[in-house]
């Protein structure tokens, strides 16, 4: 019988880190080697298929259309390899070793101060690395197994996932005070379509706030702004508009030392569902439903 040659798993990291990161110095960065080991085993790749998978100038590092059904049927075999040190740790003892989880910024800055003690008291073998990024990112991550798990607030399209609720948090709209009179709950048809501020596509907490006010006019009224919730905030302070905010972050004191006044959104559907999620049949499935089970306990 004659021999089969198989790409080998570093073979594959390399090819998935150029096409990440589009540059020879980059990836290899990445995968911490240097960049001619890289451009080695990515030419001894190429050689052992016999085809071109990467066309290589000064300029431009371009997949080519064989090269880019590779690079997706690479990280799906890189997801499994992982996968089998998974089902290793998850036979051990719960919540050890290195887990990747993403978290969205408006969730981060409010509740991971309040979580990472504890999970480094109660769990001190869990080496927890975190990434912020938007929804959309995140679970885009998640499917290409760049991280493990996800904190997300739903309802947010995030493909075929399990997930575990950890607790609902309400949405309140964040004004400047004024003095004036200001009602128990603000109605959404009162809201002044060109004054709201939100954060832009990608952020599930846009896509919560316009659902909850229930007016296709506000989406195309309101100002998409690219930042964070606390720079919103600073504009809000300035009388630049008003924005709507989750519970947890007035909680944490985001609007204090401000002029900003906030007071729940009377829909019944002006609430977002924190959760943690994670690919589905993930072998460590326990692990992640014990996390949630610790995060809804803090949170």
């Amino acid at each position: 019988m004659a021999a089969t040659y198989l790409p080998t798993l570093k073979q594959l990291q390399y090819l998935v880190a150029l096409r990440d990161h589009g540059h020879f110095g980059r990836a290899a960065e990445a995968c911490f080697v240097t960049q001619s080991t890289l451009s080695a085993g990515l030419r001894d790749l190429e050689t052992l298929i016999g085809v071109v998978l990467v066309e290589r100038t000064r300029r431009v590092v371009r997949f080519t259309p064989l090269g880019e059904r590779f690079v997706a049927k690479a990280r799906r075999v890189l997801r499994e390899a992982e996968e089998l040190g998974d089902l290793a740790r998850a036979a051990g003892r719960p919540l050890t070793g290195e887990m990747r989880m993403s978290v969205i910024p408006t969730i981060a800055p409010f509740m991971l101060p309040r979580i990472l003690p504890r999970l480094r008291r109660d769990y001190p073998e869990l080496k927890l690395f975190l990434r912020e990024e938007s929804s959309a990112a995140a679970c885009e991550g998640l499917h290409a197994g760049r991280t493990d798990c996800v904190l997300l607030a739903l309802p947010f399209a995030c493909g075929e996932v399990a997930s575990m609720p950890l607790f609902d948090d309400r949405l309140f709209l964040a004004f400047q005070d004024e003095g004036e009179d200001i009602p128990a709950t603000v109605d959404p048809d009162t809201i002044d379509a060109d004054s709201l501020l939100l954060l832009e596509d990608g952020h599930c907490l846009k896509d919560h706030a316009l659902a909850a006010c229930n007016r296709p006019d506000l989406r195309a009224g309101a100002t998409m702004l690219g930042t964070s919730l606390h720079t919103i905030v600073q504009m809000v302070d300035n009388g630049l508009g008003v924005t709507v905010l989750p519970e947890m972050a007035l909680k944490a004191g985001i609007l204090d030392h401000t002029s900003i006044t906030a007071r729940p959104l009377g829909e019944a559907s002006a609430v977002r569902q924190v959760a943690l999620v994670w690919r589905r049949a993930s072998p460590r499935e326990s692990d992640f439903r014990l996390l949630a089970g610790v995060l809804a306990d803090i949170g």
